[in-house]
């Protein structure tokens, strides 16, 4: 198991310069000068402006640039955006904010997800199985922000069982409809891949055996069926957290949660391309994680993937 996960961390090396160098030469190299933006419509001072570039090292070459990057990630150094403050104190703000978001939608829909699945799968061509795909074809058709404001209205202004808007972005209960309205999408995912994959198994071999041996039926659906049939699950899960964060801009913004989707779009208004760059390096670092946790996960469940 050791040289399993050893491999793993190795194999995140290369992906995770890859990606982050990809991003940051398009960062870098869109139309605009953030320095220069400055003074807006008057005319820059040539030293000072000289100056600054130099002190930003915009005026190196954009490898060096990017080794400089670099270097200032192993000391948690995430440069400065051109006001003076620190990109660090941004994500620091910004992301407890979308973590919260984002862990309770992925409770929602793996919770309701898995249960939904798993009673259609069981229960396959009847009227619980078609009423769990009618409901999940439902939801995938409504684009979010539309969601979002059916939401807002039932739930927050004619029920008020909460406010339409949040208020206070680190307060968990205010951020329990955004995040439902974030994890709704993926829950029909969830729900439908759970019920194919138990259907699926439920006519394996192995389950005909187990029923076969008089096993109770608990023990059975536990041990034999979820097993076995969680490991497609378990990668969506894993690789939909990573979206859930970066696909929390459009909700942040219609619910007016202060996280990632808001420093982020402030970072591509104001053209500070170290704000979008620590961003999306911190994205990339998540994914990279999930990934290595979902790699362990199947080892966990099926022990042949170790040695393959």
């Amino acid at each position: 198991m050791g040289r399993y996960v050893a491999r793993r961390l190795l194999q995140m090396i290369p992906v995770f310069i890859g990606t982050t160098f990809l991003i940051f030469v398009m960062v870098r190299t869109l139309p605009g000068d953030p320095i220069r933006a400055l003074w807006g419509d008057k005319a820059p001072d040539p030293a000072q402006l000289a100056a600054l570039r130099h002190e930003y090292g915009l005026d190196d070459p954009l490898w060096q640039q990017y080794l400089d990057y670099m270097k200032g990630l192993f000391q948690a150094d995430f440069g400065k955006t051109v006001g003076g403050r620190p990109v660090s104190e941004i994500l620091t703000d910004a992301f407890p904010v979308t973590i919260r978001l984002a862990i309770i939608a992925l409770l929602f829909e793996m919770i309701l997800g898995l249960i939904l699945g798993v009673f259609a799968g069981m229960k396959r061509g009847k009227i619980v199985d078609r009423g769990v795909l009618i409901l999940t074809l439902l939801v995938i058709s409504i684009p979010v922000f539309v969601l979002a404001y059916i939401f807002q209205t039932v739930f927050g202004t004619e029920l008020g069982w909460t406010t339409p808007t949040v208020q206070d972005s680190m307060n968990m209960q205010e951020l329990v409809l955004p995040g439902i309205v974030l994890g709704s999408l993926s829950l029909a995912y969830v729900a439908r891949l759970t019920r194919t994959t138990v259907a699926e198994n439920l006519r394996a071999d192995y389950m005909r055996t187990a029923l076969a041996k008089g096993l109770p039926k608990r023990r059975i659906v536990v041990n034999h069926l979820l097993r076995n049939s969680l490991i497609p699950v378990v990668t969506f899960l894993g690789t939909d957290l990573g979206a859930l964060m970066g696909g929390a801009i459009v909700t942040e913004g219609i619910f007016n949660v202060q996280g990632v989707g808001g420093a982020l779009y402030q970072g591509l208004v104001r053209r500070e391309g170290s704000t979008v760059v620590g961003i999306v390096t911190c994205l990339v670092f998540v994914y990279l994680a999930m990934s290595l946790i979902i790699d362990l996960l199947y080892a966990v469940l099926d022990p042949r993937i170790r040695y393959a």
